[in-house]
């Protein structure tokens, strides 16, 4: 297969399965990230390292509940300051805590997740448009100490009294648009034809992990469409935080190789196989064209390469309707007769024509 747009995230015409990856056949990629998670910018904590709730308590970043509480359990026995003789117990005993805080409760795991999806290590800036808010602590009876920086910046700030509480307010943030790549055929474009498609977009299992979701739609592709048009599909992006609307879904057009036709803009451009005698004495042809064929008429004496015109033939609708252009290309016959090559003689001789009287020459 000739792929012209390999690399490139695309959905081929002609296979109907979503394969992941890049190169000849449907490719459909799209970026899991919520954009308002992932885009870090500066707000002051340039310090402050990402915590990995996970590695803290040793568990998989798709533990269950069951696991993750057996492993809090295990390792606050382990680091309990009243029994324990490490050194550091009670900052592990901290972490450990904090880190059951976020993973024992399905929202702040999924935005956790979120989070983590961007990376996940080295130095941690909250993102924008986040906002702390209110939820009180229960990580344990025995635990009295703040949680970390990196803590309060996702999940909230200290608040008053004897116990640490920490809220985050919700915020709405539009969802993230999604752009693929669509191949479609040239005579789909001229018609106008409907497609299914199937991509993916971010969200929630029922356990509040940040997944891969399957989306697939049927897509109107408009007559007249032209290579590098983008289709606009209202909402059928990313879905949105909070209460704030999903993005939109962006269909760029690219055309799939023809065994035909060249694409030059709304203009299509064919090769036409002529005869040398057809090139001398000018004949008429029967072109192909994409809403049925049409005569030509070759002029005589025509050169090989030589493009010719034809009006309102090619891509595009109504007053932006292109051209075709059909680009002569004189052939000789694998084989010839001694008659044919008699006459061949016969006509040099006749013509007394040098192709390269003036070849070579500069002035």
């Amino acid at each position: 297969m000739d792929d012209r747009i390999a690399g490139i995230r695309t959905v081929w015409p002609w296979s109907g399965n979503v394969v992941r990856g890049h190169g000849a056949g449907i490719s459909t990629c799209v970026p899991l990230s919520l954009h308002s998670l992932l885009f870090l910018r500066d707000y002051g904590y340039p310090n402050m390292e990402f915590k990995d709730y996970y590695k803290i308590l040793g568990v998989d970043e798709d533990a269950d509940d069951k696991a993750i509480k057996a492993a809090y359990r295990r390792l606050a026995r382990k680091f309990h300051p009243d029994v324990s003789s490490e050194s550091n117990a009670e900052e592990q005993f901290k972490e450990v805590s904090e880190a059951y805080e976020v993973l024992k409760d399905a929202e702040k795991r999924a935005q956790y997740d979120m989070l983590r999806q961007s990376g996940g290590a080295g130095p941690f800036e909250p993102p924008p448009g986040w906002q702390p808010g209110g939820f009180q602590s229960s990580a344990g009876g025995d635990f009295q100490g703040g949680f970390s920086d990196f803590f309060e910046q996702v999940f909230g700030q200290a608040g008053h009294g004897s116990r640490q509480g920490y809220s985050r307010q919700h915020f709405a943030r539009r969802g993230e648009d999604i752009e693929l790549t669509l191949a479609i055929f040239l005579e789909d474009a001229f018609r106008g034809e409907s497609r299914a498609i199937s991509y993916e977009v971010p969200g929630f299992d029922e356990r509040g992990h940040l997944v891969r979701q399957q989306r697939t739609l049927k897509v109107k592709i408009p007559a007249g469409v032209t290579e590098g048009e983008r289709i606009r599909l209202r909402g059928q992006g990313a879905p949105g935080i909070g209460d704030a609307p999903a993005g939109d879904l962006y269909l760029q057009i690219r055309f799939a190789p023809h065994p035909l036709y060249l694409v030059e803009g709304a203009d299509l451009s064919i090769t036409v196989p002529i005869a040398p005698w057809e090139a001398a004495l000018g004949c008429k042809l029967t072109v192909p064209t994409l809403d049925g064929s049409i005569s030509l008429t070759v002029p005589a004496n025509s050169q090989n390469g030589r493009r010719m015109r034809v009006r309102g033939k090619g891509l595009g609708a109504g007053d932006k309707r292109g051209d075709l252009y059909a680009v002569l290309r004189v052939t000789m016959p694998a084989s010839a007769s001694e008659k044919a090559q008699a006459l061949w003689r016969q006509l040099s001789a006749e013509a007394a024509y040098d192709p390269r009287a003036d070849w070579g020459k500069t002035g």
